[in-house]
């Protein structure tokens, strides 16, 4: 396998998003009455009862801003606007600032709380959008709710960011992000995610306070969360940092090591970089010996002594993609580039769904797909799928023309 391979890889991936995943969701996700549908099946049965997540609203304002600036097509804008609207008009607080978890069927909050993983989404979509079109308003709301972040979730005691609060801001006794997780004060997903809207909003605005909060975010990320021994993140902390968990997440793990790339790579920090870099390769080959099948797919979850949960949900699979080529870009092992191959290979041949549209909730370790789940939901969207194929298909034909320029044909499985 040579250039053209990568190349038929890219525009494979590139044809999902495009023929795929975009018109799936500009023709089943929008709410005739305005918005988007709170719920739809894998069957494509709408419940038109069912509540609305803002995380869902800025997941779709993030990914067709961001597919908007890649491909040029209008109508990704348009959709993008859409959600826009939604965010902005449904579920921004006015008189608190930042922006509610949930609302009800008719548009009503439901769930008011601020949860910061929320609030982290909304700055990284309202910051796609600004690089999209460069208006000035969603750029600063961004900078408004990052704002709000710094002021409300702040450790300054123990160093890193709380988890959620009241509408108001006050402290609350629950804090989980939804029923699957511990009622602790911090977690990994939460600063992930608080990482990457800091690294989005950093390269929309280049100046303030966010560069300084975005290198603390890193040393968080490399100090408290990431066990450099075993190259697995931490999932759930006290506020001093006591880990509260023993389950590792292999597809968070592979996000993170990309995530934190990108984001050191738009601070500059060449300390911190170099840092990141070396915690990338272990998180990777801590992924490669633990957390893959057979088949090349990401298990769900497990322990030190191994899998617990050996499905192969759809997200972990999108971002073994992203994060073994972005890996690959440090290594230039070839070990790194045939797990990121084979995770798109899993992906088009068992996870994209053929009948209904964009892709299902996963399969068994045994090949049955998971049934039952929606297509469209508060937890559905197109934010993982959607970014992998924006970032592989770049990345594959960066390679490309990298192997091209040298003249060389480049190593692949």
């Amino acid at each position: 396998m040579d250039t053209p391979v990568l190349l038929d890889y890219a525009s494979r991936i590139s044809a999902d998003l495009e023929r795929n995943i975009l018109p799936f969701w500009m023709a089943h996700a929008a709410d005739p009455s305005g918005g988007f549908r709170g719920a739809v099946s894998d069957t494509l049965v709408v419940d038109p009862e069912a509540p609305r997540g803002m995380l869902l609203t800025a997941r779709i304002l993030w990914t067709f801003s961001a597919a908007y600036r890649e491909i040029h097509d209008e109508k990704l804008l348009a959709f993008a606007r859409r959600a826009l609207a939604d965010l902005v008009g449904r579920f921004h607080d006015t008189r608190h600032g930042g922006f509610f978890w949930s609302i009800d069927s008719t548009g009503a909050p439901l769930e008011s709380r601020k949860q910061i993983y929320g609030q982290a989404f909304a700055v990284y979509a309202l910051s796609e959008f600004h690089l999209a079109t460069r208006e000035p308003g969603p750029l600063a709301l961004a900078l408004e709710t990052a704002r709000l972040i710094e002021r409300h979730a702040r450790d300054d005691e123990h160093e890193g960011w709380l988890e959620a609060f009241a509408r108001d801001w006050s402290h609350i006794p629950d804090v989980r992000l939804s029923a699957a997780d511990l009622n602790e004060p911090k977690s990994q997903n939460t600063h992930l995610h608080v990482m990457e809207a800091y690294a989005g909003l950093l390269r929309a605005h280049p100046v303030g306070q966010i560069r300084g909060a975005l290198a603390d975010m890193l040393r968080t990320m490399l100090d408290r969360i990431l066990d450099p021994h075993t190259g697995h993140l931490g999932l759930f902390f006290a506020l001093d940092w006591t880990r509260r968990s023993e389950t590792l997440s292999y597809g968070h793990d592979i996000e993170a090591a990309w995530l934190m790339h990108d984001a050191a790579s738009t601070l500059g920090d060449p300390d911190l970089l170099l840092r990141v870099r070396r915690a990338a390769l272990r998180i990777a080959e801590t992924t490669l010996a633990e957390g893959i099948d057979e088949d090349g797919a990401l298990f769900n979850a497990g322990t030190a002594a191994g899998p617990t949960d050996t499905d192969k949900e759809w997200w972990p699979q999108a971002e073994a993609v992203v994060g073994f080529l972005d890996v690959y870009s440090l290594s230039g092992d070839d070990r790194h580039l045939r797990a990121a191959l084979r995770a798109w290979d899993f992906i088009e041949s068992r996870l994209i769904d053929r009948r209904h549209g964009e892709w299902i909730r996963g399969v068994s370790r045994d090949g049955r797909p998971l049934v039952g789940h929606d297509k469209i939901g508060f937890w559905k969207c197109p934010y993982h799928n959607g970014r992998m194929a924006l970032e592989a298909s770049r990345r594959l034909r960066a390679l490309a023309a990298e192997a091209v320029s040298r003249s060389t044909p480049l190593r692949t499985p």
